[in-house]
């Protein structure tokens, strides 16, 4: 809730949200809960797993040889280490990905994804470009896509630092 002016932030108060910022803050929050959730569903309805997994199938069949490691994994996905070694047992129970121990370091491993992970993610794939299609770009006209792109590239920079000790969810 907007209960000071902008201005008053040269006083030491906080910068509160003009009525604008707050819409659109709000209109973010909603649009990205409800689009998490719209997704989640399809996947779990489709193909019995949540959309984080799918994520997870989906940057282990691009990397090469199909094969990451954790760390790498965990940094890509943007999830923490010890929510990406859950999903990996999941995943490892369900067949669809193998961890391999890493040859030139004895603590790291390689998260792979295996020939049924592989089938898993072609047998649907269609039905989640389907979901996101309908739920984001169809919405949108060209022009929009790409300020939609451009606007989340810059938000995603900013809340990567790149300096050492940053709080970010891959180094918890």
């Amino acid at each position: 809730m907007n209960t000071a002016p902008a201005s008053s932030a040269a006083a030491g108060e906080p910068r509160w949200l003009t009525d604008e910022e707050q819409r659109v803050w709000r209109a973010y929050v909603d649009a990205t809960t409800l689009l998490e959730d719209h997704l989640d569903r399809q996947l779990q309805r489709d193909a019995g797993m949540p959309h984080v997994y799918y994520g997870l199938l989906v940057k282990l069949a691009e990397a090469p040889r199909r094969r990451l490691r954790m760390t790498e994994l965990a940094k890509d996905a943007k999830i923490t280490r010890s929510r990406l070694s859950h999903a990996v047992a999941r995943l490892e129970k369900n067949g669809w990905v193998r961890r391999e121990d890493c040859p030139s370091d004895k603590r790291g491993q390689f998260a792979v994804l295996t020939d049924e992970g592989m089938e898993v993610l072609r047998r649907h794939a269609l039905g989640h470009v389907n979901a996101v299609r309908q739920a984001v770009f169809d919405r949108l006209t060209p022009e929009q896509q790409k300020s939609l792109g451009e606007i989340m590239g810059i938000v995603a920079e900013g809340l990567q630092p790149s300096e050492a000790g940053a709080d970010l969810p891959w180094l918890r």
